[in-house]
C-alpha cells in the first residue's frame, strides 16, 4: 500500500487493532479529522463513574455532540450506565455501545474522539492508544501518573496530529484568564511570592489487614491494566485508590492540579519550578492510604517562591467545628503576593486586595463551564492552538505536583527543627509550618510517635525533565512507573 493511501485508510477512522498500532510508529503525521460546524462529533467515554458520568452529561449538552460509546472495567457499573444513558436520552440500542476493554472501544469507525476519565494510571496509555488509533483526546486531571509518562502523551499528540485536550477546566474560566493578563501585564507590580493551597477535611480510608475480593462485576485485569495487579489492600474499592501510590497519586494531583495548573497560567510560566523541598506526613489516620494528608512544598521558579499546601486533616480547634470543614475550605485557591497587593483567586472566582486588606477589584468566574465546548470547537477547527489547555500544558501542571510527590517519597522521618530549617528562605513557608503545627496539636498528633518525613532538597533539569544534583539518584525512581505487558507505553510512541 502506498504511503498516500496508507494515510487515507487511517483518516477514514478504519478500525486499527491494538497490536496493529505500534506498527503506525513509523508514520511521521495523521492528518486530523476537521469537521464542520454542522457535522456530529462522535464520542467514547472511558470510565463513567463520577467524573466519567458527568462528561456524558456535559457532552450530550453541546449542540452537535454525541456519545456514542462507553467503557469500564467493572461490569456492573457499565451495564448501569448504559441503561442510564439509554432511559435519559430515549435511544435504542443501536445508539450507544457498552465496551469493557477500551481497546475495544477504539477499534470502533464511528468514535472521533476519547474522554478519559478512568483511575489516574491509565491516563497516560489510554491516550497513547487513542491518539495511534486516530481518535482526538479529553483526559482528566492529573494527565498521567508519571512525569515520563506525560512527555510520551506529547508525542503521541505531535506525532499522530491530535487535538489532546487536558481535563484542567479552570483554563477555561473567565475570571483566571482576567487575573493572569493582568498579573502578567505588570498592573500590580512585582509579584514577590505564591501560596497554593487546598485545605479540605476528608475521612480516614480504614484499614485492613488483609487482602481484600475484588467484585465480582470488575474485570481486575483491565483495571489495573498497567498497573501492579497486586492483592487489593482497601476496604472501598472504588475511589480509595487515589491513596495509594500504585494507581493514584493523592491529594496533591487530585485537587492541587487545578491550583498549581492556576500558578501557572496566572503567571505565565512556559515551564515548571526547578528547586523543591517538601514534608508532611500521613498524620492521625491508622489506615491502608499511603499518600500524605498533610503535604506542604517550598518550590522555586526563577527566583520566585511556590509555597504549595494540601491538607485532609481537621481543624477541630478552629473555625469550622470538628470536622473543620467552614475553616479549611475557606482556604482553598492561590494567594499570589505582589507589591500593590495580592491576588487571591480559586474554583468560580476572586479579588484583588490592597496592601491593607481592602477588596478592590473582582474576578469573576464559572470554574471553567465551557472546557468541555473548547475541546469540541478545536477537534471543529482542527487546531491545537485553540484549546486551552493543550496537553503539552496538562502535562508541565501535573509535572509540578509529581515533583512535589517525588520530593516527599524521597524523604524520611525528621524533626520539626530540620524541617524548619529546610524551609527558612521563605517567610510564608515557615507561617505554613507553624499553620500546620497547630492544626497537627488540634488533632492530638505526637509528633514524637509520628514525626514529619522530609524530603531532601532536589534541583531539576527542565531540558532532561528529570532531577539533577545532589539526591537526584533517590528522586529519579520515580519519574516512571513500572508496566505490565501488554499495557505497556513503549519509548517509541
Amino acid at each position: 500500500m502506498s504511503e498516500m493511501n496508507r494515510r487515507g485508510f487511517l483518516k477514514r477512522g478504519v478500525a486499527v487493532t491494538a497490536g496493529s498500532w505500534a506498527a503506525l510508529s513509523s508514520f511521521d503525521r495523521l492528518v486530523p479529522s476537521v469537521r464542520g460546524a454542522n457535522d456530529q462529533i462522535r464520542l467514547g467515554v472511558a470510565g463513567i463513574r463520577g467524573r466519567g458520568g458527568a462528561h456524558v452529561s456535559d457532552f450530550m449538552k453541546i449542540p452537535g455532540v454525541k456519545v456514542v460509546a462507553l467503557c469500564d472495567a467493572d461490569k456492573q457499573v457499565l451495564e448501569q450506565g448504559v441503561t442510564q444513558f439509554k432511559k435519559k436520552y430515549q435511544v435504542g440500542d443501536d445508539a450507544i455501545k457498552g465496551f469493557v476493554d477500551v481497546r475495544k472501544l477504539l477499534e470502533q469507525k464511528d468514535v472521533d474522539a476519547l474522554v478519559i476519565a478512568a483511575p489516574n494510571h491509565w491516563h497516560s496509555l489510554m491516550t497513547v492508544w487513542a491518539c495511534q488509533a486516530g481518535k482526538h483526546v479529553y483526559v482528566e486531571k492529573p494527565v498521567s501518573h508519571a512525569i515520563w509518562e506525560g512527555r510520551k502523551m506529547i508525542e503521541a499528540a505531535r506525532k499522530y496530529n491530535r487535538i489532546v485536550q487536558a481535563g484542567t477546566q479552570h483554563r477555561s474560566c473567565p475570571a483566571v484568564q482576567e487575573a493572569a493578563r493582568d498579573l502578567q501585564a505588570g498592573k500590580y507590580g512585582k509579584v514577590l511570592w505564591v501560596h497554593c493551597s487546598k485545605l479540605q477535611s476528608r475521612e480516614t480510608i480504614g484499614k485492613v489487614t488483609e487482602p481484600q475480593p475484588v467484585p465480582e462485576s470488575v474485570d481486575y485485569n483491565l483495571w489495573a491494566g498497567p498497573a501492579p495487579m497486586t492483592p487489593v489492600m482497601r476496604k472501598q474499592f472504588h475511589y480509595d485508590w487515589h491513596w495509594q501510590w500504585n494507581w493514584g497519586d493523592g491529594e496533591m494531583a487530585n485537587w492541587g492540579i487545578h491550583y498549581l495548573d492556576d500558578v501557572r497560567h496566572l503567571l505565565g510560566w512556559k515551564d515548571v519550578p526547578t528547586k523543591v523541598v517538601a514534608a508532611g506526613n500521613r498524620f492521625a489516620w491508622d489506615d491502608n492510604g499511603e499518600t500524605p494528608n498533610m503535604h506542604f512544598a517550598l518550590m522555586d521558579y526563577d527566583g520566585l517562591p511556590l509555597i504549595v499546601d494540601i491538607r485532609n486533616l481537621s481543624d477541630p480547634k478552629r473555625k469550622g467545628g470538628k470536622d473543620g470543614a467552614v475553616y479549611l475550605t475557606s482556604r482553598g485557591g492561590n494567594y499570589v503576593q505582589c507589591e500593590a497587593g495580592s491576588v487571591r483567586i480559586s474554583r468560580g472566582g476572586g479579588w484583588f486586595y490592597d496592601n491593607d486588606g481592602k477588596r478592590v477589584y473582582q474576578y469573576k468566574g464559572n470554574g471553567g463551564a465551557g472546557h468541555a465546548k473548547n475541546f469540541i470547537d478545536a477537534v471543529r477547527s482542527g487546531r491545537r492552538e485553540d484549546l486551552a489547555a493543550e496537553i503539552e500544558v496538562g502535562h508541565l501542571g501535573t509535572a509540578i505536583c509529581h515533583q512535589a510527590n517525588i520530593a516527599w517519597r524521597a524523604g524520611r522521618e525528621a524533626p520539626v527543627d530540620q524541617v524548619r530549617a529546610s524551609m527558612k528562605s521563605c517567610a510564608d513557608a515557615l507561617n505554613t509550618l507553624k499553620d500546620m503545627l497547630e492544626q497537627l496539636e488540634g488533632n492530638t498528633v505526637d509528633l514524637k510517635k509520628q514525626p514529619f518525613v522530609l524530603g531532601p532538597a532536589l534541583t531539576y533539569d527542565r531540558r532532561q525533565e528529570r532531577f539533577v544534583g545532589a539526591n537526584a539518584e533517590q528522586a529519579n525512581r520515580f519519574l516512571q512507573c513500572s508496566y505490565r505487558e501488554p499495557f505497556v507505553i513503549r519509548d517509541s510512541v
